[in-house]
């Protein structure tokens, strides 16, 4: 079956879970799948790993997509907008941004149903579900996608009719699960297929955090809100005899950069945070190298945003890194406690703090931990196997209808 695969943009930085299973599920199909995506990148960072798919990556302007709806029945054209315009109609701004997908999914289903695409997959439950349902709307290519987190969390206006007709829907945790079978008739299958890692590029080193002297914590994660960063400076800023040994090394970027810089520099903690801003891939697996301790203070945003299944804990669970994080999403399907980690409450500095301080008084035990961790992902989280899940959902979907 020729397959292709349908994202909002590519490369982009933080979304190399994409990337993996994308490079896993090519390695099991003998023919190239298509890579589609709709939006040019806000950031231009390119990983290594991605620059083989760029001179492949279907992305037409906007132009193509006028081009397109030309030369498309215009009783499809009116009966596709008709749809969007009632599903999105009672927000503006995302009608707008719906909008601007339709004629770009049109410009894609032209190209796909050309090379004898037989399975479209797309990776977010916004616009690029929307784009793969445009194209099954307009040439019966059957989709799926794969929801992760805001996708779903923040405002899942749209995804009543996304659920519907698509041929199964994936996602990343159990909590999703759950989540997801309250979308739709019921109609369509929802299937857990993990985030996974390519294990040959993580060695393992399960880390026993030294007793005394200093501590080198570790944050991969975009700084936005959910991700809980502020809640960390706080229990940091709390103190005590384990806390005050931390120095926090924050890897990633995004729009909270200039305030977590101003309460570093408020709670007086500028010698021991430091901020690296996005590495590569070889970047994050030498600062995971160097790392005693990793945490992830997730909490659910103001707006409802939260993790799905963060894959900076993946890759520190894979390298023996002690976790801890919080008790929240999908969070719990990969951090069991008191086998892998310790979960703190999320949103609660204190609760963060005693697991910090209880992960460092117990080395012995948090090297147990960290390898039960790096267990666990070669047991349920290799990129092979979800790739192969994939497929396999890919494959039943086809033959049942």
């Amino acid at each position: 079956m020729k397959l292709a695969y349908l994202v909002s943009r590519f490369p982009v930085a933080t979304e190399t879970f994409i990337l993996r299973e994308l490079d896993a599920v090519q390695r099991l199909v003998p023919e190239p799948v298509e890579l589609c995506s709709l939006f040019a990148p806000a950031r231009p960072f390119v990983h290594p790993e991605a620059e083989k798919w760029l001179p492949r990556l279907r992305e037409p302007g906007l132009g193509d997509g006028l081009a397109a709806l030309l030369r498309t029945h215009p009783r499809t054209v009116a009966a596709v907008l008709l749809t969007v315009v009632r599903t999105y109609g009672r927000r503006p701004r995302r009608l707008a941004r719906a909008l601007a997908t339709v004629p770009l999914a049109f410009a894609h289903a032209r190209t796909l149903r050309g090379a004898g695409v037989e399975h479209v997959h797309a990776h977010w439950a916004t616009w690029p579900a929307l784009a793969a349902w445009v194209v099954w709307r307009t040439t019966g290519i059957p989709y799926s996608f794969t929801t992760h987190a805001h996708d779903v969390f923040v405002d899942p206006v749209g995804l009543d009719l996304l659920v519907d007709d698509a041929a199964f829907v994936a996602t990343v945790s159990e909590y999703h699960v759950a989540f997801l079978r309250r979308f739709g008739s019921g109609r369509t299958p929802v299937r857990l297929v993990r985030c996974g890692l390519e294990l040959d590029r993580h060695p393992h080193r399960a880390r026993r955090p030294p007793a005394t002297g200093r501590v080198r914590a570790l944050v991969t994660a975009s700084l936005t809100p959910y991700k809980g960063h502020a809640v960390l400076l706080d229990a940091l800023a709390a103190g005590g005899p384990g806390l005050g040994r931390l120095d926090v090394q924050f890897v990633g970027e995004g729009p909270l950069r200039t305030v977590l810089e101003a309460r570093v520099a408020e709670l007086g903690l500028g010698a021991r945070v430091t901020f690296h801003g996005v590495l590569d891939e070889p970047g994050v697996r030498e600062q995971l190298e160097r790392a005693d301790v990793f945490v992830l203070p997730s909490v659910v945003a103001a707006n409802g945003d939260m993790e799905g299944l963060p894959v900076g804990l993946l890759e520190a669970l894979a390298a023996g890194v002690p976790a801890v994080s919080t008790a929240q999403s999908g969070i719990p399907d990969l951090l069991r406690e008191e086998a892998t980690c310790l979960l703190a409450t999320p949103g609660d500095p204190w609760s963060l703090a005693a697991a910090l301080e209880h992960l460092l008084a117990r080395p012995d035990l948090a090297e147990r931990r960290a390898t039960a961790g790096r267990r666990l992902i070669e047991r349920e989280f290799d990129v092979r196997d979800a790739a192969r899940t994939l497929l396999e959902h890919v494959s039943s979907s086809a033959a049942g209808r």
